[in-house]
């Protein structure tokens, strides 16, 4: 194998001269030369190419580089805006929210003491009604005098038809009569000492007090109990 391998780089060596002339004769002037020349030329130029192509590589990579750092850049800005965008969001949802629990209670609000100012006006009316029926004296209340029984039943009547309307509406009485003093209530005008009740204890009651769905219109005005 290896003679027939020779004779054919003999026929290639002799057909040499007719292509390249005497130099590459003396060249190739062994076989086992060319061979090597020929397989060195071919591991060379592999190398050639190489060391050709990589200042092209380095330069791809250094645009691949920048491009790469300029879209992070662009990645993080976008980031920050969009949490900016995100917070304000939330912001806005948590404030109409809020916006929107306040005016619900103002309308409720509205709707249930809306009609305070009026209250507060009636309840001198009541006050009239209440003092002239307290002052009209029981025992006079008879068949014999017809005029003022029938006055007396009117006012009674009318005063009750009154808290009707008042109990229909959520405007209560407040009479805290031996009970204790509540501040947000009670008015007190005067301390006395009793011994018979615990401090601070309502003991007199000047003029009644009301209170509108559980809102304190007019406290009422008490004599409160102290300690000796």
């Amino acid at each position: 194998m290896c003679s027939i391998r020779v004779n054919a780089a003999l026929k290639l060596l002799r057909s040499v001269p007719a292509m390249g002339g005497q130099s590459q004769i003396q060249n190739f002037s062994s076989p086992i030369r060319f061979l090597s020349i020929s397989t060195s030329r071919r591991n060379i130029a592999p190398e050639e190419r190489k060391d050709n192509q990589v200042p092209e590589v380095s330069e791809s990579e250094k645009k691949l580089t920048a491009l790469l750092e300029e879209l992070n850049k662009q990645l993080s800005t976008e980031k920050e805006k969009s949490s900016e965008l995100l917070d304000k969001y939330k912001r806005a949802l948590a404030d109409g929210e809020n916006l929107r629990v306040r005016l619900t209670k103002q309308i409720e609000d509205a709707k249930q003491f809306g009609i305070q100012s009026f209250c507060k006006d009636l309840l001198e009316v009541a006050d009239i009604l209440a003092t002239a029926t307290d002052t009209v004296p029981k025992e006079e209340v008879t068949d014999k005098n017809p005029h003022l029984k029938s006055l007396y039943e009117g006012l009674t009547m009318t005063k009750a038809s009154l808290d009707q309307v008042f109990k229909r509406h959520g405007l209560e009485r407040v009479n805290p009569l031996n009970e204790k003093f509540n501040p947000n209530l009670h008015e007190a005008l005067f301390q006395l000492e009793n011994k018979t009740v615990e401090p601070n204890t309502v003991i007199e009651v000047s003029k009644i007090g009301y209170k509108l769905k559980e809102r304190c219109i007019r406290p009422a005005l008490v004599g409160v109990s102290k300690s000796s």
